[in-house]
């Protein structure tokens, strides 16, 4: 009896994958991602028949967020909360964070359960990706163009009303664009025009950096991130005319949070390579 040349390579494909994953950064850096995207395409497919039930409902999210949060195990990444108490408090609040990559939204699957209602602002491009861009309207996400930025800033002031009718909190990454640099970008001014205009307080959260991450040269290593929460600052009373100095005030805080944050991880993982030598 012959053995077919397609299952001789296909188990020799699964034999070589461990040793690829450990032999080759590259390989285990596009191998990550594929799990991670795929998994998320996946679970939305499995989702958007029950999101139909509730279009719409941000709660959806904390259902998605069980689904892939498990995910992290996979691909070695441990998420550590800090500040649970003010993400918890359920209110109408403009959530700011910084933006480094696609694991952002990772980080937020780990995070949602303890957030409760929330949803996030995301470009509208993002809606074509199906079908996780069908699954994230159907659960509540808010897309708003980049360029038509009339129609966005309509999009945003309905979102505000809606948000605190509904106690629900508004995810946004003021950098815009996701840079892991190591360092906090300006801010654009959207999410504090949009916090004062509906006298709604600002709630930043930062990610420490992503040190076991880098695109350029291809290297996606286990890894640990501290998610803090800081306390929210208040707005109301603001004008416009203060404005930049809530920005400023804001990306100072968060500047602080992420330096000591990714510090502290630092300091982590370098004791424990130190734990892990001796013990050799």
């Amino acid at each position: 009896m012959t053995v077919p040349y397609t299952e001789i390579l296909v188990v020799g494909g699964l034999l070589l994958l461990p040793i690829l994953y450990e032999s080759s950064h590259v390989f285990r850096y596009h191998l990550k991602f594929f799990v991670y995207y795929f998994i998320v395409m996946f679970n939305s497919v499995l989702l958007i028949p029950v999101f139909c039930l509730r279009a719409k409902n941000v709660k959806n999210l904390i259902l998605a967020s069980y689904f892939c949060r498990w995910i992290t195990a996979l691909i070695g990444i441990r998420w550590i909360l800090r500040g649970s108490d003010n993400l918890h408090e359920e209110r109408a609040c403009i959530i700011v964070s910084n933006h480094q990559s696609s694991l952002d939204i990772l980080g937020m699957f780990n995070i949602w359960p303890t957030m409760g209602k929330c949803t996030v602002v995301a470009k509208r491009e993002l809606f074509f990706a199906w079908p996780f861009g069908l699954a994230a309207w159907l659960a509540g996400l808010i897309f708003i163009p980049r360029v038509q930025k009339d129609e966005a800033k309509v999009i945003m002031n309905k979102a505000a009303e809606k948000i605190k009718s509904d106690k629900t909190k508004l995810f946004i990454f003021p950098e815009g664009t996701r840079r892991n640099t190591g360092q906090i970008h300006p801010f654009k001014k959207g999410a504090f025009h949009l916090a004062i205009s509906a006298q709604l307080p600002i709630l930043p959260v930062t990610f420490s950096r992503y040190y076991f991450l880098d695109k350029e040269t291809k290297r996606f290593d286990s890894g640990v991130v501290i998610v803090n929460a800081l306390d929210a600052i208040d707005t109301k009373g603001m004008t416009f005319g203060n404005l930049d100095d809530l920005m400023e005030n804001v990306r100072d805080k968060m500047s602080a949070s992420f330096r000591d944050s990714t510090k502290e991880v630092l300091d982590m993982v370098h004791h424990n390579n130190l734990c892990s030598q001796k013990n050799l």
